[in-house]
């Protein structure tokens, strides 16, 4: 489950009907997001948008919201 997902949307105190509406996908879409399903990378980005969030918190893969910046 991508918790970090939910926890945004609970943090806009979006709807999953909201949310999906949002993102231009059903609600049953967005829910199969939310259990595991790979979620495709503009939406993915939209996401990242709409919660300022970056991607890889969204995921799970980091505990860092904001993302860092690290030099090349």
């Amino acid at each position: 489950m991508l918790a970090n997902i939910e926890a945004e949307r609970g943090r806009f105190q979006l709807t999953k009907e909201e949310i999906s509406k949002s993102l231009g996908i059903t609600s049953k879409t967005y829910l199969a997001y939310i259990k595991g399903k790979p979620i495709p990378s503009n939406v993915l980005i939209k996401m990242s948008r709409m919660f300022g969030r970056s991607t890889d918190y969204l995921l799970g893969l980091t505990t860092e919201p904001e993302g860092e910046d690290k030099p090349a």
